[in-house]
């Protein structure tokens, strides 16, 4: 048992522990211009933490797309892997919080909507994936963000009670999905805007200030504060 008891964490991927939103609103922005769709960066910022699948499908609808979703979904995940194994940035202060976790002993997972692929592919490419072995796409269950099946799923693969189980997280769906799941949320708003959503009021840390607030102490000495007796 590490030194915070029971305790395990549970990561989101994108917007969490690396900065992909940019590589992938190039992606989307290729794929729907193809479509005929003008994608901006105003528009993007809607989707921040909605499955990459559940996305798919409202673009369907929206736009008009006559592609099934699995093939939009190949296609989107075909572009976004070019651009991510030429670069993807690791948030540095996450970084080092995982390598502390893992050198503590502190159970580790990572829920996320990416496709599996994805997520692999940017876990190796960074080198997360020397202390994230445990991997879940929203893809492998029945509803994505901000339903709770991800987290869940996770927190069983690494045989950790949801109770005690703490999240981090850079949108309010998933802010939302941890609640439902049972979960306390370390939140760290990818999207300033969305600080004040009602998702991120129930986060036992909120970062107001994303990633520029966030540092690996602080969410160290949190986990402490919550299992001090």
């Amino acid at each position: 048992m590490s030194i915070f008891g029971r305790t395990s964490v549970i990561f989101d991927l994108d917007g969490t522990l690396v900065d992909s939103e940019p590589n992938y609103y190039a992606a989307q922005r290729e794929m729907l211009a193809e479509h005929g769709v003008d994608y901006t960066w105003a528009e993007n910022e809607q989707y921040v933490g909605i499955s990459t699948q559940e996305t798919l499908a409202i673009w369907k609808d929206r736009y008009g797309i006559g592609e099934p979703v699995d093939e939009l979904l190949a296609d989107l995940d075909r572009r976004y892997l070019a651009l991510a194994r030429a670069e993807t940035h690791v948030f540095p202060e996450m970084r080092k919080f995982v390598e502390q976790l893992h050198g503590a002993g502190v159970p580790m997972a990572v829920a996320s909507g990416s496709s599996r692929a994805a997520i692999e592919a940017i876990l190796s490419g960074t080198g997360l994936d020397a202390h994230l072995t445990t991997v879940v796409s929203a893809d492998e269950v029945a509803h994505g963000k901000p339903a709770p099946d991800v987290f869940l799923a996770a927190a069983a693969l690494i045989g950790a009670d949801p109770a005690d189980c703490v999240v981090m997280e850079d949108a309010a769906p998933g802010a939302t999905a941890a609640h439902a799941a049972g979960m306390r949320c370390i939140a760290i708003p990818y999207v300033a805007a969305h600080a004040d959503a009602p998702a991120f009021a129930s986060a036992g840390l909120l970062l107001r200030g994303g990633q520029a607030e966030f540092t690996a102490q602080a969410a160290w000495d949190h986990l402490a504060a919550l299992t001090r007796p």
